[in-house]
């Protein structure tokens, strides 16, 4: 008897032990369970955040690609146009190169005279034959480089560079100088950059009253003139022809420069026909002579002076003008 009692009384604290156990898995498991939707929330906060996130790089970089995809087609659009003018400039090189080669085969002349065409020969109006009817000026100052005086006002177009401002500047007040020179008397005078920048802002818009003491100021002012200038003498002349041309007026624009660095010579032509129109006979608004220096004559840059003179020539031609190419800043 006592022995089975022995074995009754283990195997109950056994089992006790186990349901024990087993409670206290489940608690554990319970326990578990009440803290596991917290953990999911904050799981799927964490990737919406992170999806946000990747989706925001994406927009960013499909955005800078959009970016550079324009600035590619941008930059092909530009490498084509330079590749246009350079074509153009090439074929204008060759042709003046081919005309200067046909000169080499003609008759020598005097290099102080190389590259100057014959004078556009002007009608005198009614009011020049007055203003120069008791005029008896030396027989060797009757033009300006082959360029008639016949024009009741001038105006002057000057590029003011660092090519020019630095170069052949004192050679420009030469220039000028004997440009008043030979010009007796006139109505009125205006200097002009190649900017459309006036040399005296108190005469902006209007006509420089001519005299002694009007010519001395030009020629002093100009000495030292020198603002800013993009070498295209485009707008000087749109100013010019806009702001002081009146019908009945004979007036002259005396354009200085030396170089052309950028633009198309046919299209600058053009423009300047359309702003200095033609009347029914094919006269134009006003006359336009130009003065070249050769300041560009040296390397690379010499592109740049043929530019000019052809720009100039094709103007001059166009609008009964005459362009004299200096061989010498002497």
């Amino acid at each position: 008897m006592r022995k089975r009692r022995d074995m009754e009384t283990f195997s109950l604290s056994f089992l006790d032990a186990i349901t024990c156990g087993f409670g206290a898995v489940i608690l554990l498991l319970v326990l578990v369970k009440i803290y596991e939707p917290l953990t999911i929330e904050r799981s799927k906060e964490d990737l919406d955040a992170l999806l946000a996130k990747l989706q925001k790089e994406l927009f960013e970089i499909r955005g800078e690609t959009a970016i550079l995809n324009r600035e590619m087609v941008t930059t092909r659009q530009d490498l084509e146009s330079t590749e246009e003018q350079l074509a153009r400039l090439r074929g204008e090189l060759s042709e003046l190169q081919g005309r200067f080669a046909a000169t080499q085969g003609d008759d020598p002349v005097d290099d102080e005279v190389m590259g100057e065409l014959l004078a556009a020969r002007q009608r005198l109006t009614e009011e020049m034959q007055r203003l120069l009817a008791d005029y008896r000026p030396p027989e060797n100052q009757t033009t300006v480089g082959g360029i008639p005086v016949d024009s009741e006002y001038i105006l002057f177009v000057i590029d003011t560079s660092g090519s020019m401002f630095q170069g052949p500047w004192r050679l420009v007040l030469r220039k000028v100088q004997e440009a008043l020179t030979v010009y007796p008397r006139v109505k009125g005078i205006q200097v002009l950059n190649d900017e459309g920048k006036y040399m005296f802002s108190t005469y902006a818009g209007r006509w420089i009253p001519d005299s002694e003491s009007a010519r001395r100021n030009i020629i002093n002012r100009l000495a030292n003139w020198n603002p800013y200038s993009d070498s295209s003498p485009v707008e000087g002349i749109t100013e010019a022809i806009n702001t002081f041309y009146e019908p009945g007026k004979s007036m002259s624009i005396y354009v200085f420069g030396d170089d052309f660095p950028r633009g198309s010579v046919e299209a600058v032509a053009r423009y300047i026909e359309r702003v200095n129109r033609a009347d029914q006979f094919g006269n134009r608004l006003v006359r336009i002579h130009g003065v070249g220096f050769p300041t560009q004559l040296a390397g690379g840059r010499m592109t740049n002076a043929l530019r000019f003179a052809n720009l100039m020539r094709t103007l001059c031609e166009r609008n009964g003008g005459t362009f004299v190419a200096l061989t010498t800043l002497q």
